[in-house]
């Protein structure tokens, strides 16, 4: 029901009318606009805004097209919830989101070494991350310790990836700065693009999830969308990694002596 370009074009006040809905989309169909505005903390102002960036005349229209939206949606069978990932799935595969995508390649393959950065749940993606990376034949690294110094003045030689669902977790944030006061290229990965690290990046990949909280406010966001863009990512660098014909050469012929043996 929402593309990524009327996603890419909400505010941050417009934003929280998003998610609310997405979280609620049984209920919102039948809210009245103020009982919307009051929920989402917001005003009706914005929610008719937030209903025009919809494509919709009015908030009368888009509870419409909403529950028709609904109504088309066939119900899983079984008792997790896969909506918001198969939305998800679907908008990475519009012209608009690959673009993004691309800009991102674009910035990473011109660096000799990547380094990943996040903490907490973004730490281990990054980790994984920087793995996947050097599968591939790209030179990477994770920092998940914002205590850990960096020397050197490596400049556009060095990319750096930074993961934060959040987007203004106070740990990423000061390690970001201070890896693209060295001249580092930066390319984030949020929930949102209304955050101070995607406004800092010289690219952002956003993947709009409802965000999810325990008891004890330990997020758990899904994050499979994380997952899909590193890969998709490694992969595109695999076609441009300045290791792989030397990796091939040399699988092939470990391969080779294997067989022998």
């Amino acid at each position: 029901m929402f593309t990524y370009e009327e996603i890419m074009s909400l505010n941050e006040l417009e934003m929280n009318v998003y998610q609310y809905v997405l979280k609620n989309k049984e209920k919102a169909g039948y809210m009245k606009i103020r009982e919307l505005a009051e929920e989402a903390h917001v005003s009706t102002t914005t929610v008719l805004r937030f209903c025009k960036k919809m494509g919709c005349s009015g908030y009368s229209e888009f509870k419409v097209q909403l529950k028709l939206y609904l109504g088309s949606q066939i119900e899983p069978e079984t008792d997790v919830d896969i909506s918001n990932l198969t939305d998800y799935l679907k908008r990475f595969k519009t012209e608009e989101y690959m673009k993004t995508i691309d800009q991102a390649v674009a910035l990473l393959k011109q660096s000799a070494i990547i380094i990943f950065i996040g903490v907490g749940t973004s730490g281990m993606l990054a980790k994984y991350g920087s793995r996947y990376f050097s599968n591939v034949g790209w030179l990477s690294l994770c920092i998940d310790d914002p205590f850990t110094p960096v020397f050197g003045e490596h400049g556009e030689e060095t990319a750096v990836v930074a993961l934060s669902v959040s987007g203004e977790t106070e740990q990423v944030l000061n390690m970001a700065n201070g890896l693209k006061l060295k001249g580092y290229r930066l390319v984030s990965i949020t929930n949102t693009p209304n955050c101070t690290l995607a406004r800092m990046s010289d690219c952002n990949i956003s993947y709009y999830m409802p965000v999810r909280k325990t008891a004890r406010y330990f997020n758990i966001t899904l994050q499979a969308p994380v997952v899909t863009i590193l890969e998709i990512l490694g992969n595109k660098l695999y076609c441009v990694a300045p290791q792989r014909q030397d990796m091939t050469a040399e699988a092939e012929k470990l391969y080779g002596e294997g067989k022998e043996q």
